[in-house]
């Protein structure tokens, strides 16, 4: 069994802000992989179905993203799953928008909802790293996180959140290499990457 846990704020005047393009790609993972129905549970939303040949347990938390962490230790809990049974989706404003990288452990970068996992379940789970793009000031962060997708920026997200969706099986299986070099080359195909930029590069 895995858990993957899409974070962001719960209710519908949050749905559109940066900081939730985590639900938005685990939401998209479940359409393309037809995961239904989504029950309030782990002190959320939730759903059990088979990806890449796993089992893997969908949670939305219910939690603000500051509490996120509660809802991911009941689930973990529940199905007696180690941190590395875990993979959280979050936006991450230190990559540029529409880079995605995956990386195991390491440092929350001032993300409230990787530092409330971190403190409930330990350090050592997976991260989806999904770019947002930084404002440019650390002051600006907050608002800018909060703040809806601009409606230009609509079509590369709901790309990636697609794409990811669709190489969600290479997550499941661990090809987390594979998973960042495919959502790479998907996205510069639909024309959301530059060309010369290296998949493997920050």
């Amino acid at each position: 069994m895995l858990l993957f846990v899409g974070l962001g704020n719960p209710g519908p005047q949050y749905a559109g802000n940066r900081h939730n393009i985590g639900f938005m790609a685990v939401q998209a993972i479940a359409r393309r992989h037809d995961i239904k129905p989504w029950r309030r549970k782990f002190q959320g939303v939730a759903v059990e179905g088979a990806i890449g040949g796993e089992r893997v347990q969908l949670l939305l938390p219910g939690t603000y993203m500051n509490e996120s962490g509660r809802a991911v230790q009941d689930a973990a809990r529940f199905f007696k799953l180690e941190p590395k049974d875990v993979v959280v989706f979050h936006d991450e404003a230190e990559l540029r928008p529409g880079k995605v990288r995956v990386k195991t452990g390491g440092g929350n970068a001032g993300h409230n909802g990787l530092r409330s996992i971190s403190e409930h379940i330990g350090n050592d789970y997976r991260r989806v790293r999904i770019g947002i793009g930084h404002p440019g000031a650390k002051e600006l962060v907050q608002p800018y996180v909060l703040d809806d997708f601009a409606k230009r920026e609509r079509p590369w997200v709901e790309a990636l959140c697609d794409i990811i969706a669709d190489n969600a099986e290479l997550i499941a299986r661990g090809e987390d290499a594979s998973f960042q070099n495919k959502v790479h080359l998907a996205m510069q195909s639909k024309g959301f990457a530059p060309a010369d930029s290296d998949p493997a590069d920050d």
